[in-house]
């Protein structure tokens, strides 16, 4: 086994591999840009060296040189699918804890894959995929193979550039708006078509390899439940196979590795049709870990880490296919910087407060830890174990019910929604699945009454609890208390009008127009109408979090009310960053007569471009950002004055 190894990742994955290093008493290495220095995966290696970019080969395999690191483990994304990093180790003399350059290569490209896994007796989905098809010739493909057709970019993943294709007068616009995007993300417009399988289902076989020629594979995990081509919700085992299914799905997996030498932990994805079970076709190989690796660990039993050290350092496979055992079920839910209240646009911000369930979190965070726009939004991964799939789905909505983070928005409160819902529970998924049941998923994400009463009152005790009596804002005057109004501001949303009448310890609470509800607020417990909340809490200036059932609402103080203040305030012509992250443009001068719709600035996070447009007629008076300027969420960007 290695002595020490560098970790060429961040986040929860690199705390992830860290504790499997840690446990076979392997020196850890972490690297990390100017941003991470105060990272949690920096504090968890036993040493850490500074880097530029994650992205920059020579200054990884540097560090790995003179941390005297034996192996490099790539972690996922990142350099982790390059074959010139994974041929730059070999030629410094490390390690690179995953497959052959050359496996790396064959896998990457669709259209080559496609081909040797087909040429290894491999199911591939019907199509074309020959290189340089011209835009005439992919149209006539496409109508060949027969409509819906699915067009694919040859040089990538994760959904950029995938167009489907229902219509025969929509091929031509689809195929150039595919070939832009694609050029536009990989620097390579090759696209391929393939027939689009309805009802489809992403079930993907994990697959180890060793130098000695043997290869398993460590049964299924499902991944129908998606966003964008983005997954949310993974099991082991799928619902949708029975065991000879899963055999054949296996075999054909380690046929797909075999067939290009592969060694090491892999992936082989396959499509699945939900009308026809028993019809698989391969899509892609990744030859890495995989995000969702943790529930294949819980139903075998096994360290994927561990084993892939094992056979990176040339040790033979410990298992044969016959000693792979399934045991139960495991569900895997990821925790993403995303609002889904507001099209889930990427948040970001400082974590103010955290705790994590009692069940498996891989993590990277920490209270104090900053998340920013410049990579990927998955923040932690929350992983049940079940003696069968009903137990699992239970046990993964009380850990995601339990889990508290106060700061950043995430989309815990959405993923009890989708745990929820009847056909996941019946396990009947498909990839479309989420974004059919969009609206009714996100019916139960406004803020409730509950927060804004609370907010009120926190808002209440801070001020009784000052020296000054004739400070505290209960409206008395002989013979009764008066309404003391709040305006409450839900961060994205609209300002809601709160007045309360008394003590923050015994006091009626008015929401908007609703009638008046009894109410106290002790401590971080909340009496409500005769119901009875506790809120985890946190403040952050004039903002305040509260936290309560996997849900976190960030709650401002907008400005005191005075009178009916709170219709004015509703509709003033202040525009607000929807996401933390970079200015690209700013698309008005103050002083600018503006109509509604017009774009003003346009902000990116995550690689995600969103236009703030005004709201209404009228004169900009204040424009405070500048272009390559960096803004939090909810930062003023405009204010218009209306006409």
């Amino acid at each position: 086994m290695f002595g020490s190894v560098l970790v060429a990742n961040r986040g929860e994955i690199a705390v992830r591999v860290f504790r499997t290093l840690r446990r076979l008493g392997v020196r850890s290495v972490a690297v990390h840009t100017g941003a991470d220095a105060g990272a949690r995966h920096v504090r968890e290696a036993d040493e850490s060296l500074l880097i530029p970019s994650y992205l920059d080969i020579g200054a990884v395999i540097g560090a790995a040189r003179a941390a005297g690191a034996e192996a490099v483990h790539p972690g996922y994304g990142f350099l982790a699918e390059n074959t010139a990093f994974a041929r730059a180790c070999g030629e410094a003399g490390l390690v690179f804890i995953g497959p052959p350059a050359g496996a790396i290569e064959a896998m990457g490209d669709k259209i080559r894959a496609k081909r040797t896994v087909a040429a290894a007796g491999v199911p591939v989905v019907p199509g074309r995929d020959e290189p340089g098809l011209t835009d005439a010739e992919l149209e006539a493909a496409a109508l060949d193979i027969g409509l819906p057709v699915l067009l694919k970019p040859s040089a990538g993943g994760g959904g950029k550039g995938m167009r489907l294709v229902r219509d025969a007068a929509d091929l031509p616009e689809a195929i150039a708006s595919a070939r832009r995007e694609a050029r536009g993300s990989f620097g390579d417009d090759t696209l391929l078509a393939e027939r689009f399988v309805e009802n489809p289902r992403h079930i993907e076989i994990q697959v180890f390899a060793d130098g000695h020629g043997n290869a398993v594979h460590l049964g299924e995990r499902e991944c129908s439940l998606q966003r964008r081509h983005q997954k949310i919700i993974e099991e082991a085992p799928s619902p949708l196979l029975d065991a000879a299914a899963r055999d054949r799905m296996g075999t054909a997996a380690v046929a797909a590795a075999k067939a290009v030498g592969y060694v090491g932990a892999g992936t082989v994805e396959y499509i699945v049709s939900a009308d026809r079970p028993g019809e698989f076709f391969f899509m892609e190989m990744n030859t890495r870990l995989q995000v969702e690796h943790p529930v294949t660990e819980l139903v075998t039993g096994l360290d994927l880490v561990e084993l892939q050290l094992a056979v990176a350092a040339g040790r033979p496979l410990p298992l044969a296919q016959d000693d792979v055992r399934l045991d139960g079920h495991a569900v895997e839910a990821r925790v993403y910087a995303e609002d889904p209240a507001r099209g889930f646009l990427p948040t970001g911000g400082r974590v103010l407060a955290l705790s994590e369930p009692d069940a498996r979190v891989d993590s990277g965070l920490d209270v104090g830890t900053d998340v920013g726009g410049s990579y990927d939004p998955m923040l932690a991964k929350v992983i049940v174990h079940g003696a069968d799939r009903a137990e699992a789905l239970r046990r993964l909505d009380r850990a995601l019910a339990s889990y508290t983070l106060l700061g950043v928005a995430t989309n815990v409160g959405f993923l009890r929604a989708l745990l929820g819902h009847p056909a996941v529970v019946a396990g009947a998924l498909d990839t479309g699945l989420v974004e059919r049941e969009l609206d009714g998923l996100l019916s139960g994400a406004a803020v409730p009454p509950e927060a804004f009463a609370a907010a009120a009152l926190e808002r209440m005790r801070a001020l009784e609890s000052g020296d000054d009596p004739w400070t505290i804002p209960d409206g008395w005057r002989p013979g009764a208390h008066a309404w003391t109004p709040w305006i409450i501001t839900p961060s994205g949303g609209v300002p809601v009008e709160v007045r309360v009448r008394g003590r923050a310890s015994s006091a009626e609470v008015r929401i908007g127009d609703a009638e008046p509800v009894a109410a106290s607020l002790a401590g971080s417990v909340l009496t409500y109408g005769g119901r009875t909340v506790a809120f985890a809490s946190a403040r952050d200036g004039d903002t305040l979090w509260l936290g309560r059932e996997g849900h976190a609402w960030a709650l401002s103080e907008h400005v005191r009310a005075e009178g009916g203040a709170a219709s004015a305030a509703s509709g003033d012509g202040v525009l607000r960053s929807p996401m933390p992250g970079t200015v690209l443009a700013v698309k008005a001068a103050e002083g600018d007569r503006v109509e509604p719709g017009r774009p003003l600035v346009v902000v990116e996070a995550m690689k995600m471009e969103h236009t703030v447009t005004a709201p209404l007629a009228g004169v900009v008076t204040r424009l405070p950002v500048r272009a390559g300027a960096q803004v939090a969420l909810d930062a003023v960007l405009a204010v218009i004055e209306e006409a």
